[in-house]
C-alpha cells in the first residue's frame, strides 16, 4: 500500500517533511496535497516542487490523504487532528499537542480509547545517533545522572524568524516547548517516567517567551538537571544531552553527534557521526517509513500521544513557575 501524505502547515517543519517525502520511495509514500493559510505558501510550494498541489482548505487535504501531518501552530493541532480522525485518517502531529494541557489530556484519552492511528514527530525516535547511544549504554553499567542543556544566541533562532509571531511568544512558543521537549522525550525513552521536582522560568516583560529555564527532575530513578537560556552563546545554538553511567559517559551533542567519553576524559564522536544538516534527512526518512507503517496499522516506535502528553505536562509545569 502506498500511503498518501497530506501536509497542513507549510512553514519550516512542513517544508522539511515534504522534502523528505519527495526523496522517499514513491512506492511507500506519496504527497497528496498541502494547505497553508499564508499568502505566499503556494509560491513557496511551487519553488520546491511543481508536482504537489496547494489545496484550498484543510478539509481538502484530509479528504485526499491517508495520513495527515500537522505542522501548524499548537493552538490548531487538535482541531485538524480531530477532523482527520473523524475521516478515519492517521495523524502525525508536531509537538506540543496543544497550547491547552487539559484539552491535550482529553484528546489523548479519547484517541487511545478509540484506537486512533496517531504519533508525534519527535525525530529522535528514528535517529541513528540515538541508536548509537543505546548501543554504548549496554557496556556502561547503570545510569547515574543526566544533564540537559541548551543555549541560544537569540530566540527564535535565526532560521525561525518567519514564525516569530508565535514561536517568540509565551502562549505557544519558547525554547522549552520547541527544543528542550525533544531532550525530555529522549530522557523518557531511555530512562523512564519523568517527575518534576522543581523548576522555574525567567520571562522578559510583556508576552515574550521565556529567556531561561532551570529544572530538577527524575527520569525513572535517575536524577536530571535541565537548563536553557537565550543570549548566552555567540553561535545560533548549542545543546547537549549527557548521561553519566557507572562505567563511563555518553552524550548527544548539537542534535546529531553521538559521543563517548574515553579513558582520557575526552568525548569523541562515533566514527560515522555527521552534523545535523546531513543527519536530518536520514532521520525524517526514517520517520516517514514508520508513519507509512503506522498508517497501515502496523506497530512502530514513533513517539506516542501518551509520551508527548507526558513531556508536555513537564514542560508546562516548568513554564508555569516564574522565577
Amino acid at each position: 500500500m502506498t500511503v498518501a501524505l497530506g501536509v497542513v502547515g507549510f512553514g519550516i517543519m512542513g517544508e522539511r517533511l515534504l522534502r523528505a517525502a519527495l526523496a522517499h520511495d514513491p512506492a511507500v509514500i506519496r504527497l497528496a496535497g498541502v494547505w497553508d493559510p499564508s499568502a505566499d505558501a503556494a509560491d513557496r510550494l511551487a519553488a520546491v516542487t511543481p508536482d504537489v498541489k496547494m489545496l484550498t482548505s484543510p478539509d481538502d487535504v484530509i479528504a485526499a490523504c491517508d495520513a495527515l501531518y500537522i505542522a501548524t501552530p499548537p493552538s490548531s493541532h487538535l482541531l485538524y487532528a480531530r477532523a482527520a480522525f473523524a475521516a478515519n485518517k492517521a495523524v502525525f502531529l508536531e509537538k506540543p499537542l496543544s497550547e491547552d494541557v487539559a484539552a491535550a489530556r482529553l484528546f489523548v484519552s479519547l484517541a487511545e480509547a478509540h484506537g486512533a492511528r496517531a504519533a508525534v514527530n519527535f525525530p529522535m525516535a528514528s535517529s541513528p545517533a540515538v541508536a548509537q547511544l543505546g548501543a554504548w549504554r549496554e557496556a556502561m553499567g547503570g545510569p547515574r545522572a543526566l544533564t540537559i542543556h541548551a543555549e541560544f544566541a537569540t530566540w527564535p533562532r535565526a532560521w525561525q524568524q518567519g514564525a516569530a509571531e508565535w514561536l517568540g511568544k509565551r502562549a505557544e512558543g519558547g525554547l522549552t516547548r520547541e527544543v528542550l521537549s525533544h531532550f525530555l522525550f529522549l530522557a523518557r525513552r531511555q530512562l523512564g517516567a519523568l517527575v518534576l521536582l522543581e523548576g522555574r522560568a525567567t520571562y522578559p516583560a510583556g508576552d515574550t517567551a521565556e529567556s531561561a529555564v532551570t529544572a530538577r527532575l527524575t527520569a525513572g530513578d535517575v536524577p536530571v538537571t535541565l537548563t536553557g537560556s537565550v543570549g548566552t552563546t555567540d553561535v545560533d545554538e548549542r545543546n547537549e544531552w549527557r548521561l553519566e553511567c557507572e562505567d563511563g559517559a555518553i552524550r548527544l551533542r548539537d542534535w546529531s553527534l553521538a559521543e563517548k567519553r574515553d579513558a582520557d576524559g575526552v568525548f569523541r564522536p562515533a566514527s560515522d557521526a555527521v552534523e545535523n544538516a546531513r543527519m536530518r534527512p536520514l532521520v525524517l526518512g526514517g520517520q516517514l517509513a514508520k508513519l507509512a507503517a503506522l498508517t497501515r496499522g502496523e506497530r512502530t516506535d514513533l513517539a506516542t500521544l501518551r509520551e508527548a502528553l507526558e513531556v508536555q505536562e513537564i514542560v508546562e509545569a516548568i513554564l508555569s513557575r516564574p522565577g
